[in-house]
């Protein structure tokens, strides 16, 4: 007579079908000590909502001609999160995230804001998941649903792609430390600069505005990259390194 699922909430609350042969009837479902509610019967099944528990306790069924043998249900509790890495990303989603916690081995459900992935369980202490695209830039609420419940508390943001604009001045000495100011969008965020794929030192001046010193390089022009949680944003050819005169 299997019971699926055969685990759940030790809140109670689950939706539970037992199937097996003469069951009409049906008059009580106890788990351990205490009686399920019966939402449906026919003679090869019951379904029934789990009353709140604790544990691994047996599920009986009871009908006219007796008392059926025991199966197990296991009580799970709720999740327990405790740290997500990384906490932002870009709009489009994609990155692979980590969160780690207690309780997660059961975990089917990972929602950031309104929207939903399926989580890979690493350990009952770990689970990863590759964050879906979000509606908004913005911090949502992250929730994980396991078989004990769903668990919130923690938040993730989403950035939208940054844009850059100009670069000024647009060329300097193959010495480097020419200092330029990138514009565009999206900037606050800005992890790295990079002139011809070597990092730049940069201050952060506001959303649109990024201040850099750039790092030595060949002559001819090299692309400007800038890179922030939302992605990346390139000035193709954006500075050009010039030989120094010669005399």
């Amino acid at each position: 007579m299997p019971i699926s699922p055969n685990q759940g909430s030790s809140g109670g609350g689950t939706v539970v079908t037992i199937t097996g042969v003469n069951l009409s009837n049906a008059s009580a479902v106890r788990f351990g000590t205490r009686n399920a509610t019966i939402t449906g019967n026919t003679p090869t099944s019951v379904t029934v909502i789990s009353p709140a528990g604790n544990g691994v306790v047996d599920v009986t069924v009871t009908t006219p001609g007796g008392t059926s043998n025991p199966l197990s249900f296991f009580y799970v509790g709720a999740p327990f999160k405790q740290t997500l890495s990384p906490t932002s990303g870009p709009l489009a989603g994609g990155d692979v995230v980590t969160i780690n916690g207690i309780g997660l081995s059961t975990a089917s459900s990972v929602s950031f804001g309104g929207n939903a992935a399926v989580p890979t369980i690493v350990s009952d202490g770990q689970i990863t998941v590759v964050v879906p695209a979000g509606v908004a830039p913005g911090s949502v609420s992250v929730s994980v649903t396991t078989a004990g419940g769903t668990n919130n508390g923690l938040s993730y943001t989403y950035f939208d792609t940054p844009t850059l604009l100009t670069v000024v001045p647009n060329q300097g000495p193959t010495t480097g430390g020419t200092v330029v100011t990138l514009t565009g969008t999206e900037l606050t965020s800005t992890s790295s600069v990079t002139f011809d794929g070597n990092p730049a030192p940069f201050t952060v001046i506001n959303s649109s505005t990024v201040s850099a010193v750039t790092p030595p390089g060949a002559v001819g022009a090299v692309d400007v990259i800038v890179t922030t949680d939302g992605g990346s944003a390139t000035a193709v050819g954006g500075f050009t390194y010039v030989a120094g005169p010669g005399i």
